[in-house]
């Protein structure tokens, strides 16, 4: 984490309503790094299955235990233009991480590929036990570095009013 890139964190509760304020927000900032419109889409896509995964198994789809999202914007490297870091924390029961997989993709009926969308959208996903009780899953994200530094546009997929937003 860099001094200059501080974290958002935030504690929600497992009710599937607050999902969408996550999701904008996750899309918002990563916007501001400098995804493009679809790249945002699929990161919030991405927490919001790693969050639906949390509230159906780990709190078996109880609405008031506690969810914490840390959003990191991640430095500059010689290969990528910064990029994003997500962290979800819970207090679900405790599982081996290795046992955390997708179902098969042959097996074809809904729901299931949460896991395959989150491995598939971002860079790096670690899922970890927490040191007392509950779950740690840690995701990146690189932007591709352009030819050219990118430009906030006035055209923003994030909610907040031109006016609003801070340059």
């Amino acid at each position: 984490m860099s001094e200059t890139n501080p974290p958002i964190k935030i504690e929600l509760v497992s009710d599937p309503m607050y999902l969408c304020g996550a999701r904008e927000l996750v899309s918002c900032i990563a916007h501001r790094i400098g995804f493009d419109d679809m790249e945002c889409s699929k990161i919030a896509l991405a927490v919001d299955e790693a969050m639906c995964n949390v509230i159906r198994h780990g709190y078996e789809r109880a609405t008031d235990k506690p969810i914490w999202v840390t959003i990191t914007p991640l430095s500059e490297s010689d290969e990528s233009f910064g990029g994003i870091e997500i962290v979800i924390e819970d207090e679900a029961k405790q599982i081996e991480p290795t046992a955390i997989k997708g179902r098969e993709l042959e097996d074809i009926r809904p729901g299931g590929l949460g896991v395959h969308i989150i491995r598939e959208v971002m860079d790096s996903v670690v899922f970890e036990k927490r040191e007392t009780v509950g779950m740690r899953l840690t995701m990146q994200k690189r932007a591709d570095r352009p030819e050219e530094a990118p430009r906030i546009s006035s055209r923003s997929s994030c909610p907040i009013p031109a006016e609003r937003r801070v340059s």
